[in-house]
């Protein structure tokens, strides 16, 4: 084979004022200023990738709390674990949240906290000796409330949040499920049997916990058939909340509900498959908008409510 070279002389040119860009001047940072609000700081951002995503689901929340539109929290324990129910309480408070959803260990987590104001167990440490989860208060509570349950119509996060209202324990104004019970605001609980510490309890009442837990999956499922304009953010949850939203969504479309322009977020510290696929992807392939922040819970969570709530109160 011959190899010329080639005639470079020959190409076509133009001119870089006329080439469609990513990147501008118009989108970079701003420097901060001493004194700024956070409003300030987050619209200080550079408007690129996930800090741009950041600004614009903080817009999506405010403009559908504007609509009285549902804004939805689905979370792992994790949340719990890392100090931020004041965070989501105060968001409850000021109508920003209109559900909450939780897993199993959520339960714990947050009775263990208004029970003592701690939670959390070292693993490591008491594994070998089969200590783990062998907590004598905790499994009493949360089975003894759960088996004393009558009322047909409640979940099981409305029967733990009202016990936990109705107890003499010196935190319990630390606890999402107490304040949810309050202002009336309704928390799921979605169990799978055998993850959580209080499965290992001889007096575990499995058929009243399916049953709430069950009740709780009918409740979700109704609110989310008034998703339509709303927010969806699953928080640290890798499969049970987005295997339960997945299911809502099919079950609420069956039935004719009208779900074709909403937005959900993913906030983990990495990003699953399942996330991805069941929050982010699949419910909004019709319209809306999907998005994922990577970070930590700690950090992410109260930056995103600061941000919320001095936008909404700046758009007054």
């Amino acid at each position: 084979m011959k190899i010329e070279d080639l005639d470079y002389s020959k190409l076509k040119l133009y001119s870089i004022k006329n080439r469609q860009s990513k990147v501008s001047v118009d989108d970079f940072a701003a420097v901060h200023k001493e004194g700024s609000s956070v409003n300030q700081f987050l619209r200080s951002l550079p408007c690129a990738l996930k800090a741009k995503d950041l600004n614009d689901i903080i817009d999506r929340v405010v403009a559908a709390k504007k609509k009285k539109k549902l804004v939805i929290f689905a979370m792992g324990a994790h949340v719990i674990k890392v100090g931020l129910n004041p965070i989501i309480i105060d968001l409850m408070e000021r109508k920003i949240i209109d559900a909450i959803c939780l897993n199993g260990a959520g339960i714990i987590h947050d009775t263990e906290l208004a029970m003592i104001g701690k939670t959390s167990e070292d693993v490591e440490a008491v594994l070998k000796e089969g200590n783990f989860g062998m907590a004598k208060e905790t499994p009493e509570f949360l089975n003894n409330t759960v088996s004393e349950n009558n009322d047909m119509k409640a979940g099981l996060g409305k029967v733990i949040g009202n016990a936990i209202n109705k107890s003499d324990f010196e935190y319990k104004h630390f606890s999402l499920l107490a304040n949810a019970a309050r202002l009336k605001i309704p928390v799921t609980v979605h169990i799978a049997i055998g993850t959580d510490i209080i499965h290992m309890h001889p007096d575990f009442p499995v058929e009243d916990f399916a049953r709430l837990s069950f009740r709780d999956f009918q409740i979700i499922s109704s609110i989310v058939a008034n998703l339509e304009g709303g927010v969806y953010f699953n928080i640290g949850s890798a499969v049970i909340l987005p295997e339960v939203f997945l299911k809502a969504v099919s079950l609420v479309t069956n039935l004719g509900h009208k779900l074709n322009n909403f937005t959900t977020v993913n906030m983990d510290f990495i990003q699953h498959y399942r996330p991805l696929t069941n929050v982010v992807k699949r419910p909004t392939i019709g319209g809306g908008a999907g998005y994922t922040l990577t970070g930590h819970h700690e950090i992410m969570i109260p930056l995103l409510a600061a941000g919320i709530i001095e936008r909404m109160e700046s758009e007054k």
